[in-house]
């Protein structure tokens, strides 16, 4: 059971990570976030304290290996708040989901300016680090379905507002924008997806255009 103060995404999302029912890698993008914003620990905690309560409640049935397992919990760390790791760019959690470090990315040209490298790739989404260079402006999409995305490194700004280090930005069908990096330097970003994104604007009118052309057999 979710406590019922979820009003917005960031909410949602910090509901869905106290209650375990995220992705791997939501959990992961959630855990790096409160790494990166500790004050945002408090909402989370609220939260795992009445679901302690709910479960307190809840009719009791045996446990096999209870000191065992009770053990192995006290004894492991909170990824959101474990101990730096040696990259600096990566926080500790996103670091131990990914297996490696910033300086050991495999990127991929995506556009000019560009280059990503993607981590999970399903059709209904996907899991991705971007790099994108000082001010280079994104080509104009919209989502089929919901993108989460955490800026690790520089910023980014769209119609939207202004997102830094350790910001969440969230956006839905009914977002239509252009992110933009900030000019202080490059602007390192995770995003998780749960549909495929859709160019608009002129590229997309173009690969649109593309598709409908009639092919010669």
């Amino acid at each position: 059971m979710i406590p019922a103060m979820t009003s917005t995404p960031r909410d949602a999302l910090l509901a869905g990570y106290a209650a375990g029912s995220l992705t791997p890698a939501l959990q992961a993008l959630v855990a790096a976030h409160l790494h990166m914003r500790p004050d945002n620990r408090a909402f989370v905690d609220a939260l795992d304290d009445e679901m302690g309560t709910v479960l307190a409640m809840a009719p009791q049935a045996p446990c096999r290996h209870r000191d065992d397992n009770l053990a192995r919990i006290f004894t492991s760390a909170d990824p959101a708040v474990a101990a730096p790791a040696r990259d600096t760019v990566f926080p500790a959690p996103l670091r131990a989901f990914l297996g490696f470090d910033a300086k050991d990315v495999r990127w991929r040209f995506l556009l000019p300016g560009v280059k990503c490298h993607v981590i999970a790739r399903e059709a209904t989404g996907a899991a991705t680090l971007y790099k994108i260079r000082p001010g280079r402006k994104m080509p104009f999409h919209t989502h089929d379905g919901n993108e989460t995305t955490l800026v690790l490194q520089g910023s980014f700004a769209d119609n939207h507002g202004t997102y830094e280090a350790g910001d969440l930005a969230f956006a839905d069908p009914a977002v239509n924008h252009r992110p933009v990096a900030g000019s202080e330097g490059e602007c390192l970003c995770f995003a998780v997806t749960d549909a495929p994104l859709r160019l608009t604007g002129r590229l997309g009118r173009f690969f649109e255009s593309l598709q409908q052309r009639p092919r010669a057999i």
